[in-house]
């Protein structure tokens, strides 16, 4: 089924509405599949946080929500549509929507602004789905961060990329989340090469730290960095 385009009347919703929304979310999801959440004890309970995941699949939104039980803002590209079928979820819960290869000035302020009203943003750092690992990821989430001062929470989501065709066979789909420790809020001062160099190390660190709790084989592009041995053990968490 091909993808459809995004509304542009979409935006961030009132905090009832995704309040309600998430308590939907989390009791349909329990029907479509069955999701295991290890490390909840590490989601920031003092503050807000910038959440970034990995994307596997359409459902990793739902799935996200669930896991956290609050409201999360997503950032959204718009050039690349949604299946008609998940259509409902951005209309309903809201969105922040952006353009794949410019973030609008726009975009970023209303991001720093769903951090500051205590809300939590939920970020893809790869950009959409992409593969069934990882693939390079961009410095958006590290940027929104460094800008609203906030924590980055790392999360993984695995075996949910066919949920929707299992669930139309009347399967339930197996879904691990895992949450990791939050990391940051960072400064990124010096020259203009200076905090482009930064970035890319940070932004090589989160998606490490999102690898360290995804198996070894959706390591992807980050397959051989050493560092993902070392937050695996800073978890501490029985993943699988």
């Amino acid at each position: 089924m091909e993808n459809i385009g995004l509304p542009k009347s979409i935006k961030s919703r009132p905090y009832w509405v995704q309040y309600v929304s998430t308590y939907i979310v989390f009791f349909l999801s329990l029907f479509v599949c069955k999701i295991k959440v290890n490390g909840r004890n590490n989601i920031p309970r003092d503050s807000s946080f910038v959440l970034a995941s990995n994307h596997f699949g359409y459902f990793d939104p739902f799935v996200l929500v669930h896991a956290i039980r609050k409201p999360i803002d997503f950032i959204m590209q718009k050039e690349l549509g949604i299946e008609p079928h998940f259509l409902f979820a951005p209309m309903i819960y809201g969105a922040i929507l952006t353009d794949r290869n410019k973030v609008a000035p726009s975009t970023i302020k209303e991001a720093i602004k769903s951090i500051e009203n205590k809300k939590i943003l939920g970020i893809f750092p790869e950009g959409g789905i992409t593969s069934t690992t990882l693939t390079k990821a961009k410095p958006g989430a590290v940027f929104i961060a460094n800008r609203a001062s906030a924590k980055i929470l790392p999360v993984s989501v695995s075996g949910g990329d066919n949920i929707w065709d299992d669930f139309l066979k009347g399967v339930r789909s197996r879904i691990t989340v895992n949450i990791g420790k939050p990391f940051g809020p960072f400064e990124l001062r010096g020259s203009k090469e200076e905090k482009v160099l930064k970035l890319e190390k940070h932004s090589q660190e989160l998606m490490c730290r999102i690898a360290a709790l995804l198996p070894e084989n959706r390591h992807g592009y980050y397959a051989n960095d050493e560092t993902i041995l070392k937050y695996k053990k800073e978890n501490q968490l029985n993943l699988f």
